[in-house]
């Protein structure tokens, strides 16, 4: 079978090796898409923390069942199935809360741990989800969805709700257009104008301002002085973390879904006086999957927008460099197997 691993920061190599077996518990998965996430670009750039070489890449992933034993979501060899690329040890802390997403011994799929990046992988049948009707375009981004769906269910969101998304990449993008299903009026904030444009003409955000220039007035403006009860960082950079809750009204909730390296500084009266809820949201849950599951069912999604790069796993190397540069316009690039 065909694979490709990075076999350290800036290079690719394409290979070939036999078709694994599936142990006791585990399922033979034929796989037909894999999403680029930052992740993988991290790996590539050599930027990427807690991370060895070689690595085959690749978490957000489309398969088909070629084997399975008896498991309890009945699938069976030719079901299309996503794939929670979190292997939890089940013995935590945090595992035992039924926070499997940030359980002190996890492994991810392309990332402690060899992932999707070829033609069949073997994986434990209990992190299987039936995927139904769902195109392989649509299985292959569900697992970045489902990362904004955990923090909007942390954050608790509501129909009426006026929240910001601090950062237009593949999170937050996703993240604004379910909180758009859900009711919510969203602001989406950013320094790059071309992306700006994007979500608000082609996922529908309410309002779209550029953080050069005076976001803070820009969102007291548009809420009548309230500001938004909710607000999500899907950037990472440190400024940008640490000026969320200046957009946030008194009462409301800031959630870091970006991952800084650093260190994060608050005004202590600032945040006091406005009786913040600071949380972190980190990866996703089965329940986050599921709703992201029944959302692309439903149709209302705008997959077709979301996805804007597509080649062979046979092109990919040659174009991988590219997904790196801003002016490619890429929101989401997916290799088909």
């Amino acid at each position: 079978m065909k694979y490709i691993v990075c076999q350290e920061p800036g290079r690719f190599e394409l290979g070939d090796r036999p078709e694994p077996t599936a142990k006791s518990g585990e399922a033979l998965l034929k796989i037909h898409r894999v999403g680029i996430c930052g992740t993988d670009l991290h790996a590539y750039s050599g930027n990427q923390a807690f991370f060895t070489y070689p690595r085959i890449l690749g978490h957000e992933l489309s398969a088909e069942v070629v084997q399975i034993g008896e498991n309890p979501q009945g699938l069976t060899a030719g079901d299309r199935v996503i794939i929670m690329p979190y292997l939890s040890c089940s013995k935590c802390v945090a595992c035992h809360m039924g926070k499997t997403n940030c359980c002190q011994n996890i492994q991810v799929l392309g990332v402690h741990t060899d992932g999707g990046m070829q033609e069949y992988l073997t994986v434990p049948s209990d992190i299987l989800i039936p995927a139904g009707n769902l195109s392989h375009d649509e299985i292959a981004i569900v697992e970045p969805l489902a990362i904004g769906a955990h923090a909007l269910r942390r954050a608790a969101v509501k129909q009426g709700e006026t929240i910001v998304v601090v950062g237009c990449g593949p999170i937050g993008i996703g993240m604004m257009a379910l909180a758009k299903l859900v009711g919510c009026t969203v602001i989406a904030l950013d320094t790059n104008q071309q992306r700006l444009d994007f979500v608000r003409d082609e996922i529908g955000v309410d309002h779209a301002f550029s953080v050069l220039e005076d976001p803070v007035a820009a969102v007291t403006e548009v809420t009548g002085g309230d500001l938004a009860t909710a607000v999500f960082d899907a950037t990472g950079a440190q400024r940008a973390l640490e000026s969320g809750v200046d957009y946030m009204s008194h009462g409301g909730r800031y959630v870091l879904v970006g991952l800084s390296k650093g260190d994060l500084t608050f005004s202590h009266p600032k945040i006091h006086a406005k009786e913040t809820t600071l949380m972190c949201s980190r990866n996703a849950t089965f329940d986050d999957f599921r709703w992201v599951k029944e959302s692309l069912a439903s149709g209302k999604f705008p997959t077709n927008k979301f996805i804007t790069h597509s080649v062979s796993y046979t092109d990919m190397i040659d174009h991988f460099d590219g997904w790196l540069q801003p002016e490619t316009g890429v929101i989401k690039a997916v290799v088909k197997w």
